[in-house]
C-alpha cells in the first residue's frame, strides 16, 4: 500500500509544529530587554547628548528632560509619559551627562501587546497546521476507502454469494488497489468451483442413472427366482422343502421392495431412506423374526399382543441385520425374549458369542464402524447404523449390551 507519502506528510506537519513552538519561544525571549543593547544606547545618548544623529537606535526609546518634555524619540507611536511607561512595564533609566541627571530614557517594552501578538501568531500557526493535518488525514481515509475498504467489502459480498452457491456472477477485476491480486485469485476460485460443481453434478447424474438401470435390471432375475420358488413350493411334497421355498419367496418380495426404494431414490434424488411407519398388530412381528432367522438358530418365543407403530419393510431389515450379524460374528444358538415395558414393546435378541469390547459399544451405531472382532469378516459397518436409523424414524430405540456370555440387541418398538 502506498502509505509512505501520507506518513511523511503527517511527520512533517508535526515537525513544523515543533519548530513553530521553538520559534515562538525564541520570540518571547527577544522581548526581554537586552542589557548590552540598553547600555550601548545609554552610552551613545550620554556621550552625544544634544546631537541625536549620533544616538544608537538598536532599540526603540524616548528621551525626556527633567520636566518630562520630549527631547527625542526613535519613532512615532512611542509612549512619551512616564506613568504610561510604568503601566506598560517599560524600562525607565536616568540619563546622566557628566555625572549630572539630565532627564529620563524610556525604552518601549509593552509586554501585554507583544504577548497578545505572539498568542495570535501561535494560534494562527497551529490552526494552519491543524487544518493541514486534517486535510492529510481525510485524504488518507479517502485513499484507504478506495484502495482497501471498498474492495474488501466487494470481496466479502462476493464470498457470501459463493457460499450461497451463486457461481455465475464474476468478480469485477481491479488491479489498481492492494486487493487486486486477491480479486483475480477469488474469481479464479469461483471459476474452479463452478467447474467442480458441474463435474460433481454430472457424476451424480451418472451415478443415479446407473443405480436406476441396475435396480431395473435386478428385478428380472428376482422375478425369475420368485417364479421358480412358487413352482417349487407347488410341486414339492416335503414340508421342510416347502418352508424353505417360502423363505425364498418372502426374501424375493423383500428384495423387490428394496430395489423399488432404490430406484425411487435415484430418480427423485432423495437423500434419506424412506420410512413410513403405521399402527399394526404385534403378531406381525413374529413372522418378521422367523423370516430373518432363516437358519432357525433362535429358540421358541412369544410376542405379547398389542398394537405397535412400525414400518413392516424397515422392521424386517432391522431383524435381518441383527440375525445376520449374529450368524457372522457369533455363530451360536440364539434367544428371543419379548415384553411390554412402559411405552415400548421390547424384543431382545441374544446369542452366546464373545460379544465386543465395552469401549466399542457406543461406536457400533456409527456409520462404517465395526468392532475389533470383525477384522477377518466381510462387511461395511452399515448394518447397525441403518438399524438404529430405522428405529429412530419409527419412534423406537436400539440398545446394545454385552452379556456374561454373549451379546444382546434390544429393539424398542413404540406401542399405541
Amino acid at each position: 500500500m502506498k502509505k509512505a507519502p501520507f506518513v511523511i506528510l503527517i511527520v512533517l506537519t508535526f515537525i513544523a509544529e515543533i519548530l513553530a513552538c521553538f520559534l515562538m519561544l525564541s520570540k518571547i525571549k527577544d522581548v526581554k530587554t537586552d542589557p548590552v543593547k540598553v547600555n550601548e544606547c545609554m552610552y551613545s545618548i550620554s556621550e552625544n547628548y544634544g546631537d541625536s544623529s549620533k544616538y544608537n537606535t538598536q532599540l526603540d526609546y524616548v528621551v525626556l528632560d527633567n520636566e518630562g518634555t520630549l527631547i527625542y524619540k526613535t519613532r512615532e507611536g512611542l509612549s512619551e509619559s512616564i506613568n504610561e511607561a510604568i503601566k506598560t512595564r517599560g524600562l525607565i533609566i536616568d540619563l546622566k551627562v557628566d555625572g549630572e541627571v539630565k532627564g529620563k530614557v524610556i525604552f518601549d517594552y509593552n509586554i501585554g501587546t507583544q504577548m497578545t501578538e505572539f498568542k495570535q501568531n501561535i494560534i494562527t500557526v497551529f490552526v494552519i497546521i491543524g487544518v493541514l493535518q486534517i486535510v492529510i488525514i481525510i485524504s488518507w481515509y479517502i485513499y484507504l476507502k478506495h484502495s482497501m475498504i471498498t474492495p474488501f467489502t466487494r470481496l466479502s459480498d462476493f464470498a457470501a454469494r459463493v457460499a450461497e452457491g451463486n457461481l455465475d456472477l464474476p468478480l469485477k477485476m481491479d488491479k489498481g488497489h492492494v486487493f487486486g491480486a486477491f480479486t483475480e485469485s477469488f474469481d479464479l476460485m469461483r471459476s474452479e468451483l463452478k467447474k467442480a460443481r458441474l463435474a460433481e453434478k454430472k457424476a451424480n447424474d451418472e451415478k443415479k442413472e446407473m443405480i436406476a438401470k441396475l435396480s431395473h435390471d435386478i428385478k428380472t432375475p428376482v422375478a425369475s427366482i420368485k417364479s421358480t420358488s412358487e413352482v417349487g413350493m407347488a410341486l414339492t411334497k416335503e414340508e421342510r422343502t416347502k418352508e424353505m421355498f417360502g423363505v425364498i419367496d418372502a426374501k424375493t418380495d423383500q428384495i423387490k421392495s428394496l430395489v423399488d426404494n432404490l430406484f425411487t431414490s435415484s430418480v427423485h434424488d432423495i437423500t434419506e431412506i424412506d420410512v413410513n411407519p403405521g399402527n399394526q398388530p404385534s403378531d406381525v412381528i413374529t413372522g418378521l423374526i422367523r423370516n430373518a432367522d432363516y437358519l432357525h438358530r433362535a429358540d421358541a418365543f412369544t410376542i405379547p399382543e398389542c398394537n405397535v407403530y412400525f414400518d413392516k419393510l424397515r422392521l424386517q431389515q432391522v431383524f435381518d441385520n441383527i440375525f445376520m450379524n449374529s450368524y457372522k460374528y457369533a455363530d451360536t444358538a440364539m434367544h428371543v425374549n419379548a415384553e411390554i415395558s412402559g411405552d415400548y414393546l421390547v424384543i431382545r435378541v441374544s446369542d452366546e458369542g464373545p460379544g465386543v469390547k465395552e469401549e466399542e459399544l457406543p461406536l457400533l451405531k456409527e456409520k462404517f464402524r465395526r468392532g475389533s472382532n470383525a477384522s477377518d469378516k466381510d462387511g461395511a459397518g452399515l448394518g447397525l447404523y441403518l438399524t438404529d436409523y430405522f428405529m429412530e424414524k419409527m419412534d423406537g430405540q436400539l440398545g446394545l449390551k454385552n452379556l456374561d456370555k454373549g451379546f444382546e440387541v434390544s429393539v424398542y418398538i413404540r406401542t399405541v
